[in-house]
Parts: C-alpha cells; structure tokens; sequence
C-alpha cells in the first residue's frame, strides 16, 4: 500500500476487479448480444448447457465501443426492507474483516468497502460452484443472487439520492464493464448488470492492444472522479490474456454543518504510537457544536454530520497507550453498539487537519480472507460470464484519496450559526483528537458504511 498526499476537501475512491483467461477462446468467438428480458426486478437464470446464440459484432472503434444492453437499469426495484437491511449489515461485517486483514500495512489506512463491495458483487455474478460460495461467505451475501443484486441496486439509489444542496453534499457512484472484442459473455450476464448496476459493456481489444484499453479505462476513472484518480491500473496491469475489467468509481464531496475555524488553525502537537511526536495544523471548532458523543471505557467517539444530514463521519478516539488493542477488537457489532450509544452533547472539538491517498492490490488479501478459487486459474468457476470456466481473477486494484479541512470544501459557515445562543455555551466534552484515531463516513439512512480508515500520523 502507498500512501501520498494529494487533493483537499474531497474523497475518492475507485475499484477494479480484472479477469483473464486461463486458455485462450475458441476461434471465432463473438460477443453475444444482451437480449430483452422484463423490466421486473431480475433474477438469475442457471448457466446453460448449450453455447449461447451468436449475435453480430457490434462494429468497434478503433479503441473502445459499447454493447449496449437493451435493459435500462430498474430505477424503483422492488425490494423488501429486510433484503436491504441485510445487504448493510453484510457490508459493514464484510468493511472490519477486510479493516483487519490490512491493517498490518504501516502507516495511515484509508479505503472504500462500499466501492470494493460493489466492483466484486458484480464479478459474483458470474460465480458458480464452489467459488461463489467462497465469495459469498468472504463478501457476506447471504441472499441469493435473485435477491441479493436487486437489494444492492436499492441501496445505491438510495445513497446516491439527490440532494438539495448539490454545491454542498456531492456523492457520486459510477459502474462500468471493459470486455474484450470478439468474446462471448452470456447475455443475461450482461442484462443483471445493466438491470441492477448500470454499467454497459465497453468493447476493446486487451487481446491486440492492451497498452491502448489500460489507457481507456484510466480515462473513465479519471472522468468519473473528475480528474482527481489518474493511472490507477499501472503499466502491465493489462495483459494480452485479460478479458474483462470491472470498475466502480465513487467521488464524495461536502461541507461540514460545524465548520472549523480556519484563523484557530495553528500547529500542535500529535502523539505517534511509537511514543515519538509530530508537529501538525490542528482544526478547532469557532464555537462548541451540539454533537453525538460517547464515552466508552477505553475510548471517545464523536459524530460530524454533513450539510443536508444525509452522511457522517464518525471519529473513534482510543485513549492514549491503547489503539492496538482497539483495533484488535473492532468489528461492525462493536461499531454499530458506539454508534447507537451516542447521546448530543456540547463539544468542543479539536482535530488535525489530514489529507492522504492509498493504493492497494487486493486480490492476494481476498485470497487469503477466503476466496482462493476466484484467483486460481485452475479452480475458478465464472461460468456465468460466459459459459465457460476459462476466466479468473487476476487483480483488484483499490484506489482512494481522503482530505479533512476546516470546511470539508470552502464557505459553509452560515450553517453553523447557533440560533438562540446569547452568550458562550456550556461546554460538556473537551475532545482533542492528538492521537492515533479510527474513521468512518456512513449513510445515515441506510447506515451503509461509505468510508474506513486510521489517521496513524496525519503528517503523512
């Protein structure tokens, strides 16, 4: 994982699942066109036994071109509230396993496992046998497929609902599918995706150019992030054997509703966990806010919400001397249990102002957190791809910029006037932040977690 300083007030965050063939496609092989299915929430046909009809090949640019499927993306599915219950609550176990299967990296951790959720589920789709039930338990879906990408559908609407502070609250998610010309991918593959996901099929040739298609899909993710995310898959993360890339792009930008004073900004001190110290611009409130507090045995934990109410960031303070073994212990049970045991108090809040990117493989970490078979060209099973059991894993790459600044982005003072205050609040909590800390932003009304990471030393 590589850690670099980058951007202000914004967080991004982009996955991508590639698969190679393990053998080559039978020559003349084409890719079959998606075909019209209902537009009732969709369900998943078993793989056929039969190769699938052969449709002409779209003609493609000298780059890129699109199948397109002729299912739009169901924009009201109709899932029972305790498939989409059960979706948040798999994705938030799911964020803490992969939180402690990193968390030996070095230095600060930051990563989306809304995004990385996200980018698999749409590989799952395609499992069969023994690797889907390895995926499933890794992923923590517990629905069946049938259910289960309508219920992901739900939710993402629901997160990315629009707001009305747009030039406040900014949260963006992006899906797309890169396969390579000429290969067949069965069309209700195809048609699940467009149906619950929105992600068409862009057509290259990784087979003849893959220096040409990295440079394509590097494009969209920069697109999608607005410029922020660029090169995420490096030089020979392509290959002539690669078959299909599957993205997910997430951009959040928004202001706080209490924003930091940025004249009380002055250098302070933070504590490091080998007992050193680092000098770095620490952020204090104008004025107390009214927050949701909680003080635990061996540790703080405050809420700052967003502009519009619609996310949070949750700041998780372990006391001095004991992060190791806190976050030992942290999974999304004990989360949701401080979460829960918040209660508004008046704070005065002082924090470092922090702004770092990471990048990770993660395929060799899924691998080993229980899914060996997706990565095994010999063992996987994506037959619900294509038919075959010629594609695999080869790479996850996971990329993510997070920066916390006084306003989150600029001018959001006029929100944190305090209606009806004549004189200087009583103050319950005194909350600096001078030590090694955990965050998290959620959906507030789904309480999906958006958002994981440590602050180990906010200089880096």
């Amino acid at each position: 994982m590589k850690h670099t300083i980058r951007m202000q007030g914004l967080v991004l965050t982009v996955t991508l699942a590639v698969l190679l063939a393990s053998c080559m496609p039978a020559a003349g092989a084409t890719t079959t066109a998606p075909t019209p299915m209902p537009t009732e929430a969709p369900t998943l046909p078993p793989t056929p036994t039969t190769p699938p009809t052969v449709a002409a090949t779209p003609t493609p640019a000298p780059a890129e071109s699109i199948a397109q499927s002729q299912l739009q993306r169901v924009s009201s599915p109709n899932v029972a509230n305790t498939d989409l219950q059960t979706v948040v609550a798999g994705n938030s176990s799911f964020a803490f396993d992969l939180y402690r299967a990193l968390r030996a990296e070095r230095g600060n951790l930051f990563f989306s496992p809304y995004s990385i959720s996200t980018a698999l589920a749409m590989t799952y789709a395609g499992a069969r046998g023994e690797t889907e039930r390895q995926m499933a338990a890794v992923l923590h879906f517990t629905l069946p497929q049938e259910r289960l990408h309508p219920a992901l559908n739900a939710l993402d609407l629901a997160v990315t609902r629009p707001s009305e502070a747009d030039d406040e609250f900014r949260l963006n998610v992006a899906n797309s599918l890169w396969g390579q010309q000429g290969y067949t991918f069965l069309p209700e593959f195809l048609d699940l995706l467009a149906q619950n996901y929105g992600a068409g099929l862009r057509l290259v040739d990784f087979k003849s150019a893959p220096e040409p298609a990295r440079l394509a899909i590097n494009r969209w993710v920069s697109d999608q992030t607005e410029d922020k995310i660029k090169d995420l898959i490096p030089e020979g993360g392509i290959t002539n054997l690669t078959r299909l890339v599957l993205a997910n792009a997430i951009y959040f930008d928004a202001k706080w509703v209490y924003p930091f004073d940025k004249e009380s900004t002055q250098d302070g001190t933070f504590h490091l966990l080998d007992g050193g110290q680092v000098d770095t611009p620490m952020m204090r409130m104008d004025r107390p806010a009214v927050l949701r507090y909680v003080r635990g045995v061996d540790y703080q934990a405050a809420e700052l919400p967003y502009v519009g109410d619609r996310a949070s960031m949750v700041i998780i303070v372990p006391d001095a001397g004991s992060f190791a073994d806190f976050e030992a212990t942290l999974n999304a049970d004990r989360v949701n249990a401080i979460v829960a045991g918040m209660q508004p108090k008046t704070v005065a809040l002082t924090l470092p102002k922090f702004s770092y990117a990471s990048e990770v493989s993660l395929v060799q970490t899924l691998a080993a957190m229980g899914m060996p078979d997706a990565t095994d060209p010999q063992r996987a099973d994506f037959s619900g791809m294509d038919g075959t059991r010629n594609l695999y894993i080869s790479d996850v790459f996971h990329k993510a910029f997070v920066a916390v600044d006084e306003a989150g982005t600029e001018a959001a003072a006029a929100t944190a006037i305090v209606v009806g205050v004549t004189s200087a609040p009583q103050i319950d909590v005194e909350l600096t932040v001078d030590h090694p800390f955990i965050f998290l932003i959620r959906d507030n009304s789904t309480g999906s977690i958006l958002f994981l990471g440590r602050v180990l030393d906010p200089t880096k």
